[in-house]
């Protein structure tokens, strides 16, 4: 049954609101802590470890909850509501300093208990969320039209925070940063729920095969370690995504202390976010015209040349082609033909970024679908679970990196204004040259030990068809019509 494309638009919107919140904590957390709160770089590498050890419990539980769960609404709907609006709340709080002191036990104290909570909350959202993909559409060809949908609309989220909050955080606080972030985390969870709403009252499930039997904590931990796609899988994104958080985490620095040209950021984001939506669209364009697999190893490619170039132009100021002007707040915006080439090469990287981010939505689903054919029974809110932890784990590994990183290279949280040298150093290697190492590790996981394509993926989309009809009473032509 063919889904109408407002449904699928309604489907897509919360992606925005949750990338509202992700891009808020991926890009902004980790400097408003260290800049503002005064806490040391290398405490947040502890801090993140710690929260993604609770993870690692908590995700497996939430997708059993979810897959265990039997309303009006349906399984998935409930808990994207609940998980919205509780991780909308705990953004703010995030971004809230209740009167602790700067530096002081109080702040490190609060910093941490927001963050965990803002990891429990977003599980809450996330797993019941892309786990609608395979319950929406079977085809694979729609399940592909389906997971571009929400991408872009992330795409969109973070580039609305990517964009937007330098300048929003100024006027809105008048110089006061501390409350300008409060004050636009706010905002941004305000428009987080309202989008979540949208979702639940626009979408309905389909595809939900009744399971015989309730499924358990055990079990889906039975279901994780016998399904060795999902972890060759979870090592490719991993690894992959990493690389790009490292990036966007570090970008803020980079602007704010390498290239003393903060306004620039918000440029810089433009061209992310123009970059990653096209690489969305192109991978939903090549992949129904040719196979995944050369899709995806060319989107790998396009992100390690470009990772490459931006490191070699860190620091390049030509002058070749002049200086360009657009208008600001202040007046003018200058840019100089160094920034255009490095800007270049940042599109060329973030249109694989983004191919490969819609690309594991898809890769997931066809996971689920190879447990299933290995297993006997779907599972599809404890695989999609793993979406959200390996994110996490790739963002904790990204502040693991930042925080020693950060240290290492003497990075003066007492005053951020003035940073040594080897600071400036460390921003650079890490934001540009450790992810092309990660990508490297990327693609040959990916090579070398995943196998879902080709006649083997054929083979098993043909079983499960098969399986499927006879479920339903019917033959397998009848259920194709």
């Amino acid at each position: 049954m063919a889904i109408s494309l407002r449904e699928k638009l309604s489907y897509g919107v919360a992606g925005a609101g949750g990338d509202l919140s992700y891009g808020m904590t991926n890009a902004f957390f980790s400097n408003y802590l260290t800049d503002n709160l005064k806490i040391r770089p290398g405490y947040l590498s502890g801090m993140f470890l710690l929260c993604r050890v609770w993870d690692g419990i908590n995700d497996p539980m939430m997708g059993t909850l979810v897959d265990n769960t039997r309303t009006r609404l349906g399984r998935f709907r409930p808990w994207i509501l609940a998980g919205g609006i509780l991780n909308a709340f705990v953004l703010v709080m995030m971004f809230t300093n209740p009167g602790f002191a700067a530096g002081g036990v109080g702040a490190y104290v609060y910093a941490t208990v927001a963050y965990l909570l803002w990891g429990m909350s977003y599980t809450i959202f996330d797993i019941p969320y892309w786990s609608f993909v395979p319950a929406l559409a079977r085809d694979p060809k729609e399940r592909n039209t389906i997971a571009s949908i929400p991408r872009f609309f992330c795409g969109v989220g973070q580039g609305a925070v990517s964009l937007l909050t330098v300048a929003m955080v100024d006027r809105l606080g008048h110089g006061n940063e501390p409350l300008g972030f409060h004050r636009w985390a706010m905002i941004l969870a305000g428009a987080y729920i309202l989008l979540v709403v949208i979702t639940v009252t626009g979408t309905k499930e389909r595809y939900t095969p009744e399971k015989k039997e309730s499924l358990t904590l055990k079990k889906a931990f039975v279901t994780i370690k016998s399904n060795d796609q999902l972890l060759f899988f979870m090592i490719t994104a991993i690894c992959f995504n990493t690389g790009w958080y490292l990036t966007n985490g570090l970008g803020v620095y980079y602007f704010k202390h390498v290239l003393q040209r903060y306004e620039l950021y918000a440029v810089f984001a433009a061209i992310v976010a123009v970059g990653q939506m096209l690489g969305l669209v192109l991978f939903t364009t090549l992949s129904n015209k040719y196979t995944k697999r050369p899709v995806i190893l060319g989107a790998m490619g396009f992100s390690a040349v470009g990772y490459l170039a931006l490191f070699l132009l860190r620091n390049y100021r030509g002058k070749a082609l002049g200086n360009v002007r657009f208008p600001d707040a202040d007046g003018a915006l200058v840019l100089d033909s160094g920034f255009i080439l490095f800007a270049f090469f940042a599109f060329i990287c973030c249109i694989g970024i983004g191919a490969m981010f819609v690309a594991e939505t898809v890769m997931l689903a066809d996971v689920v679908d190879y447990g299933e054919f290995k297993l006997g029974y779907r599972t599809d809110s404890i695989v999609f679970s793993m979406k959200s932890f390996l994110l996490k784990v790739a963002y904790s590994i990204q502040g693991l990196i930042m925080g020693i990183g950060l240290e290492i290279g003497k990075y003066n949280t007492a005053d951020a204004a003035t940073q040594p040298q080897s600071a400036k150093t460390a921003i650079c290697v890490m934001a540009f040259a450790i992810p092309v190492i990660l990508i490297a590790l990327s693609f040959l996981v990916f090579v070398r030990k995943y196998k879902l394509h080709g006649d083997f993926y054929d083979e098993i989309m043909q079983k499960l068809r098969v399986k499927h009809a006879e479920e339903e009473g019917r033959s397998l032509d009848e259920a194709e019509a």
